[in-house]
């Protein structure tokens, strides 16, 4: 979904100075001096567009033209290995949550929203449709400005999101001291007299102590990235997004899956082959939409700033049909066979070495889903073929339309 784009920052002037002093002798001992200085002022730079969707150069700071290191081989073995175990762990506990969502879902009777065919058909006509505004904002307005906005936007957002991922790991380190008090905030739309329908809920949002404290250590990071654009701060909120995002965002069925991966395909060879557009955006948007991790850690930990990115849509669209897949395991085998889950888990590490290992080899762009997509998809079809399953794969869905329709039906009766 994103591409990999190099940046070597513009060398600052550089100025070369000599002096040449000429002295002569002669009978008379007259000495005369001539001297000479010369001033040359010479100035290089370059933008260099690199390959794949895992990578992307920034700059530590924004007035510092400083050349950076080259990456050595085991910087860049680090930084891209970390990308890839940053990438595993949101689709790894994102799937196994998802499982949890969605039976939660199912023993509260909350009908679950789910993409269906159409909008997986449309997606990357409406993505596209995104990507090429961005495109459009950044040639019309000032880059500064709108990232300014997005900053904002994506700061809240994060904060939300980490909250959602840490707020059962941050509830169990408050101290006994802290009580866990309680409390709902709800606004109801009360029927007329004459009204046959239920009350409506506008607000019905219930929280603690403990999720206060969750909230203020949340926006502490958010808080850190917001002012300094850290690139931890910046991984903690993409890997809430991504978590998230696997969790959440639920297919409800293979072939669902399917169209969207396909679409997603050729959205993603279409955008970073045929255009600059993906490659413009991805230099001037900042927000914590992806990975990033710096080749130059072994020579300047932390303040290094040669950095790996991997975008967040190259983890979450193949996530969220990994853990489809797991949940299809759990409805057939009470979970104690996870053989489609760890099948489509290895295809997407397979998937993603082929990304790097093409990316040094061809030196140009590649887009992570060309590899990604085959793998996950192709690995999945195979095993239903060898295990004569396809039909029982195809046939399996998360929530039946009936029932989605029927729960639907329920809602406006009530209200």
């Amino acid at each position: 979904m994103r591409q990999f784009v190099s940046k070597s920052e513009p060398v600052a002037p550089s100025e070369a100075r000599g002096v040449n002093n000429r002295q002569t002798s002669c009978c008379q001992k007259q000495q005369c001096e001539c001297g000479e200085r010369k001033k040359a002022r010479g100035m290089a730079e370059s933008d260099l567009l690199s390959s794949s969707s895992l990578q992307e150069n920034v700059s530590a700071t924004a007035s510092s033209p400083s050349a950076r290191v080259p990456a050595t081989f085991e910087g860049a073995a680090v930084a891209y290995g970390s990308l890839v175990l940053m990438a595993l762990l949101p689709i790894f506990f994102g799937a196994f949550r998802s499982v949890k969502h969605h039976k939660e879902q199912r023993e509260s009777g909350e009908t679950p929203d789910i993409m269906s065919h159409r909008d997986a058909a449309l997606f990357p006509i409406i993505a596209s449709a995104a990507l090429f505004g961005l495109y459009i904002f950044f040639q019309i307005f000032s880059k500064e400005y709108i990232n300014l906005l997005l900053t904002g936007y994506f700061f809240f957002l994060g904060v939300l999101a980490l909250c959602h991922l840490l707020s059962p790991i941050i509830s169990s380190l408050v101290p006994a001291a802290i009580p866990n008090v309680h409390y709902r905030v709800q606004m109801v739309k009360l029927q007329s007299s004459g009204g046959n329908g239920a009350d409506e809920d506008l607000i019905n949002y219930s929280f603690s102590t403990h999720d206060l404290v969750c909230l203020l250590f949340c926006t502490v990071i958010g808080v850190w990235y917001l002012l300094k654009k850290h690139w931890i701060a910046n991984n903690l909120l993409g890997l809430a997004f991504a978590v998230n995002g696997v969790e959440l965002l639920a297919l409800n069925n293979v072939a669902t899956g399917v169209t969207l991966l396909g679409g997603l395909f050729i959205y993603d060879v279409f955008w970073v082959f045929g255009t600059d557009v993906m490659v413009t955006v991805a230099r001037s948007f900042e927000a914590p939409i992806k990975l990033v991790f710096p080749q130059d850690i072994l020579e300047n930990g932390l303040a290094a700033n040669n950095f790996a990115m991997l975008g967040l849509g190259d983890i979450v669209i193949p996530g969220i049909f990994i853990a489809l897949l797991l949940r299809f395991d759990h409805s057939r085998s009470s979970g104690k066979s996870h053989v489609y889950f760890a099948t489509s888990f290895l295809a997407y590490i397979a998937g993603m070495a082929a990304t790097i290992v093409v990316m040094h080899v061809s030196k140009h762009a590649q887009p992570a889903l060309l590899y990604l997509v085959p793998a996950c998809v192709g690995a999945t079809l195979g095993l239903a073929v060898l295990r004569r399953e396809t039909k029982l794969l195809f046939q399996y869905e998360d929530s039946p339309k009936e029932e989605v329709e029927g729960e639907k039906k329920a809602d406006k009766k009530a209200k």
